[in-house]
């Protein structure tokens, strides 16, 4: 076997059952064709059992925020993942559910012909507790694969509580793991059995999908029972051909201004690539070696001691090294917890010193207050807050710092504390691209202290969370444009 076995675990205690017709690959959270491990491993099963391949890639429409914009994101990336395994020995059965619960049975169906499951293992949205419901159900073996991040879930026991210590912990930890890659492509050229065809029974039940979303996505979603309200994003289609393409064109245009120009709304030289990382169309690891080739970097360069500090440990030039500190610590450090604790999401999540001083003044006077529509439909009386709500509305995403000045104005302006975190995780999820994933969740609780220290003076509503304003940004930072682009 070729992967890691760090990033391996078993989901039940089922054996692997040797007439089984196929090798079934259930392709949830990593919807790429390469830089997988979860794939590599089930190439792997399959040629040590000389067995055909089948890959599973379905779309539930039945869960909250279901919509236009991640159906049309998801779907585009099977287009690629279709066009990706055409020619290659691997069956790919790419299924979109019509109505809720139309795709009920169709892993047991298509796990009862198998000799074992392979599954994506990532703490995202409700993949956790359907894979542990998945493996005390089916009666096959079931291995989870770790494909998430550099640093495998495993290797560390603990929550960090800030980046720091993160920081310090994966610089210590890395340097075991970072030549750990998977395979650019696990599939192409590679002997294996074929499968003529998928048992009819199962086809006619749950068939795949064609090519839908031609050139107008909202007219061929539209008989899905989904939140049509929020559109498909114009401009920035899913799938590994596109992330890679935004890659490239990063790496090539953007990654030399990436330091000076990532927190000035105006420059935009953020990379782009959240979204297809929490739909698993790109792979940090891809990532991670696009900015290896582009300094020319070994492992020989790391500093010899961690340091915990930001910049200096990977031995690049300083926009890779800032690049990285998102891409890697903070990423990875949002996946920490979220693998780590269920409650993540929870408002007793954050730490104790920022519930404590949050509810000491939660009960405030607000200057402003707005409900969830008003904030939804950005119909505050700041400017800059209503540019990123508009932005997030109609692109899904929000630039960077004001994203972050966008949580801190929902604080700012909600009844309480709690109220606040709800009403952004609502806003988030529903129209982000990259929400429900621990990465933009980490943003989010990071506004009320998540990873943060106690900040003075202490001040009306944040009590010693760290505070920021539209005011001090707009002095700061270049906005101009930004308020020119999404004024509302």
């Amino acid at each position: 076997m070729s992967i890691p076995a760090i990033r391996v675990r078993a989901c039940n205690s089922q054996p692997a059952r040797s007439g089984g017709t196929f090798v079934l690959y259930w392709m949830r959270a990593f919807r790429r064709p390469g830089w997988n491990f979860a794939l590599q491993r089930a190439v792997d099963h399959a040629r040590l059992l000389d067995r055909p391949l089948v890959i599973l890639e379905a779309l539930r429409c039945g869960y909250r925020w279901a919509s236009d914009r991640v159906h049309a994101f998801v779907i585009e990336g099977m287009e690629d993942n279709r066009r990706a395994f055409e020619g290659t020995p691997v069956t790919y059965l790419p299924y979109v559910e019509p109505e809720p619960g139309a795709g009920r049975g169709l892993l047991e169906a298509l796990a009862a012909e198998s000799c074992l499951v392979v599954a994506d293992d990532a703490p995202v949205f409700f993949l956790p507790r359907t894979l542990a419901a998945a493996g005390a159900r089916l009666g096959v073996m079931v291995e989870a694969v770790d494909s998430n991040g550099l640093l495998p879930l495993a290797a560390t026991d603990r929550v960090f509580s800030t980046a720091f210590s993160f920081r310090r912990f994966l610089q210590s930890a890395l340097p075991e793991h970072v030549e750990d890659l998977p395979l650019a492509d696990p599939v192409r050229g590679v002997d294996l059995a074929r499968l003529d065809s998928l048992p009819e029974k199962i086809l006619r039940r749950w068939p795949a999908v064609p090519p839908i979303l031609g050139a107008d996505p909202h007219a061929a979603l539209a008989p899905l029972p989904l939140d049509h309200g929020v559109a498909a994003v114009s401009g920035m289609p899913g799938g590994t051909i596109a992330g890679r393409s935004r890659l490239e064109r990063f790496i090539r245009a953007d990654l030399d201004r990436y330091p000076d120009g990532r927190n000035n709304p105006d420059d935009d030289a953020t990379s782009g690539l959240s979204p297809y990382l929490h739909f698993g169309h790109v792979s940090v690891h891809e990532v991670f070696v696009a900015v290896r080739a582009r300094e020319k970097w070994t492992a020989q360069r790391f500093a010899a001691r961690p340091s915990g500090r930001r910049s200096g440990w990977w031995g690049m030039s300083e926009a890779a090294e800032a690049f990285l500190d998102q891409i890697v610590t903070w990423r990875e450090l949002g996946l920490n917890f979220a693998g780590k604790r269920e409650d993540a999401e929870s408002y007793d999540a954050l730490p104790p010193w920022a519930r404590v001083t949050l509810e000491k003044h939660a009960d405030d006077p607000r200057p402003y207050l707005y409900s969830p529509d008003a904030l939804e439909q950005a119909r505050t009386h700041d400017p800059l807050w209503n540019a990123a709500q508009v932005q997030l509305v109609r692109e899904g995403r929000i630039h960077n710092y004001l994203r972050m000045v966008w949580g801190k104005k929902i604080l700012e302006w909600s009844p309480s504390p709690r109220v606040a975190l709800e009403t952004m995780l609502g806003l988030n999820n529903r129209w982000a691209l990259d929400g429900r994933d621990p990465n933009s969740t980490s943003g989010i609780f990071w506004c009320l202290g998540r990873y943060d220290r106690p900040w003075g003076p202490e001040r009306p509503i944040f009590g010693t969370v760290r505070f920021m304003s539209s005011a001090n940004t707009r002095r700061k930072l270049r906005v101009k444009g930004y308020l020119a682009r999404y004024a509302t």
